[in-house]
């Protein structure tokens, strides 16, 4: 499902413009992503949780020259889902 399937869903779903709906969805993704921006974790009871993950420094491989590169620490943002979404994709 693309993001525009998900808005016309949700509005169908509410009972609300894709307008409207579009700019709820947007606004709901931008404040997760400043949250994440400043470290915060984010929890949706009953959905899951979106956090920011560190990865440590490693040593690599470039595969073209197999010359052993440093990959610096980096953070990633990351997903766990609630139990309640388990169950509920497990049918």
């Amino acid at each position: 499902m693309q993001k525009t399937d998900f808005i016309k869903a949700v509005a169908e779903k509410a009972g609300v413009s894709q307008k409207e709906t579009k700019l709820v969805v947007d606004s709901a993704l931008d404040v997760i992503t400043e949250a994440l921006a400043r470290g915060e974790k984010v929890t949706l009871t009953g959905f899951g949780t979106f956090e920011v993950r560190s990865r440590r420094a490693r040593e690599g491989v470039n595969p073209q020259t197999r010359d052993k590169i440093h990959i610096p620490e980096t953070k990633t943002p990351g997903f766990s889902a609630s139990s309640t979404l388990k169950d509920a994709v497990k049918g």
